[in-house]
């Protein structure tokens, strides 16, 4: 089961945070958001198919999620929880921690945005256009 967010990146990713990572349906980004990977997104976690958050709110849940330009993916693999709500409508963050709120989609991803392949965030900083796939098994 799969969801697709399109967005973009934007100067200020830095991608240099050490516990979450961000897409945001925000249309700008200052230099302090060092966990934002893309702006402007099309969807947020509110917009998701009740079948893809129910499938994400199982204990089991492994989440991947990948982040696509023209030239560079990566992905991180992380997992659900019952507690993900899925309900914010401006963000979607992965964590390192199980910490949960509104925004959550990810509980313990191996890394957070400054784990990303260098690469793909140079691309995002160039404002590249990024398509980022939330699966979930």
């Amino acid at each position: 089961m799969e969801e697709v967010i399109h967005a973009r990146g934007h100067e200020h990713v830095s991608a240099e945070h050490a516990s979450t990572f961000e897409v945001t349906t925000d249309d700008y980004l200052t230099p302090a958001g060092d966990c934002i990977l893309a702006i402007d997104a099309d969807r947020a976690p509110a917009d998701f198919d009740p079948a893809f958050i129910e499938a994400c709110q199982q204990q089991d849940a492994e989440i991947t999620i990948t982040f696509e330009t023209a030239d560079h993916a990566d992905s991180v693999t992380g997992r659900g929880d019952p507690t993900l709500e899925f309900t914010n409508e401006r963000s979607a963050v992965g964590r390192t921690s199980t910490y949960v709120d509104d925004r959550t989609i990810m509980l313990e991803a191996p890394h957070a945005a400054g784990g990303f392949d260098r690469g793909l965030v140079e691309a995002l900083a160039d404002g590249a256009a990024v398509v980022v796939r939330l699966s979930v098994e």
